[in-house]
């Protein structure tokens, strides 16, 4: 398979990257130092929006959803290099272009199933990045990669619903500009299975919403970010925030992850070169045993294991996005499983070998490495574990083969 590009996303291939050259890697030990020194860390840096503003102007603002009125018009495919060049920069290069996580996966979520009073009052304020939002899923008392599993509750009285129930791993929640999150829950336990959970949309000043905790991930609070622990208690919304109908759950769920999980590979794909240049930058500064450590056999072989492994991954990402594009993602669910099992674990191994070249400065805070691997590893479980995609993966293979096989035994 040949994948080439079009003359148009060429040309904003060169645009994001001349933006984040001038504007985004300069400005990341700013947006650190800001943080650091201002009031709080969960107040968001200045610099942010002196970015946001730049890339609007620039003509760079929502390059993803595609098949929609709301974005620039990009397939999957088309979108796939640009997310990689704003991956370099994992902490603020999406969000300068408004393509962070979990904002784009909710947006999608309203333009699919959105109502039109729906998307006046959430869709156009996170278009315009007026606003931030969440996505309240995992739950901390049941093995959330089971959605079925899910056991917060959401309960028609009337004109509302009630909600109640415990999230943790809040994305975005703790965030001061985060206004709404799209809550799943049980509406209806006794269902078929795939229809009893809903999804709903609950601004964050609801009454009964409390932050009980911000969880760090391997010691990073990730502010101003930050990953919530959320207790809903008789929380009580419209029944009009009511997403798609009652019973929808599993349904919006599968529309909404398709996309989530190849931006996750496209970002991890964009993190994993950065990685390999400061491993290849490093090894040629550092003199070890009478020479450089870039002369040493083993640092060679993982520097060619890396660019091997990362044109791999990148190779089956683009063939993910191209599949979505023509089939759909119900279609691709088997490549978009294969890349998000590949693609983090590649940036996991290259963000190892690069801290392994950096020695004892490459765990510190001397360098972004340390970062960057809680980033590759945290992505083995968002959007579902590896184990889960490794083991649907198989479920399709197997199948696959069997129909061949029950075919060829008729012919």
């Amino acid at each position: 398979m040949y994948f080439e590009y079009s003359d148009k996303v060429k040309g904003l291939i060169n645009q994001v990257n001349d933006f984040m050259e001038q504007y985004v890697y300069p400005n990341e030990k700013v947006y650190d130092k800001q943080l650091e020194e201002g009031p709080s860390r969960w107040i968001v840096p200045p610099i942010i929006d002196e970015l946001k503003n730049k890339a609007k102007e620039k003509g760079l603002w929502n390059l993803f959803l595609p098949e929609s009125e709301y974005g620039r018009g990009l397939t999957n495919y088309e979108f796939a290099p640009l997310m990689e060049i704003m991956g370099r920069s994992p902490f603020i290069g999406p969000e300068v272009f408004n393509c962070s996580a979990p904002d784009t996966g909710n947006m999608e979520v309203l333009v699919r199933y959105g109502t039109e009073e729906q998307k006046k009052q959430w869709l156009i304020p996170l278009l315009e990045g007026e606003i931030r939002s969440a996505f309240a899923m995992t739950e901390p008392f049941v093995a959330s990669s089971d959605a079925r599993n899910i056991e917060s509750s959401i309960v028609r009285d009337g004109d509302e619903y009630v909600i109640n129930g415990r999230k943790w791993w809040t994305s975005g929640a703790p965030d001061p500009r985060c206004k709404v999150l799209i809550f799943m829950g049980k509406s209806n336990p006794n269902a078929p299975t795939y229809e009893q959970q809903s999804m709903i949309l609950v601004p964050m000043d609801t009454p009964g919403i409390k932050i009980i905790r911000n969880l760090n991930v391997y010691g990073y609070d990730d502010a101003p970010h930050g990953h919530g622990e959320v207790l809903f208690e008789n929380v009580r919304v419209p029944a009009s925030n009511m997403l798609l109908g009652e019973g929808k759950g599993f349904a919006i769920a599968q529309g909404r992850l398709g996309p989530g999980r190849i931006h996750h590979c496209m970002r991890m794909i964009g993190l994993a070169e950065r990685a390999l240049e400061l491993m290849i930058d490093r090894a040629q500064k550092r003199v070890a045993f009478g020479s450089a450590v870039v002369d040493k056999g083993v640092i060679r072989q993982w520097i060619a294991d890396s660019r091997m492994e990362i044109d791999q991954a990148r190779l089956l990402t683009l063939h993910a996005a191209d599949m979505m594009d023509k089939l759909g993602n119900k279609e691709a669910k088997k490549e978009i499983a294969m890349i998000k099992v590949v693609a983090p674990e590649v940036a996991e191994r290259v963000i190892d070998r690069a801290i392994q070249v950096h020695g004892g400065g490459g765990v510190s805070q001397e360098f972004p490495l340390a970062r960057y691997w809680t980033y590759a590893r945290i992505v083995r479980l968002a959007d579902g574990p590896n184990e889960v995609h490794r083991e649907a993966v198989a479920k399709q293979e197997i199948k696959q083969f069997n129909m061949k096989r029950s075919y060829s035994l008729k012919h």
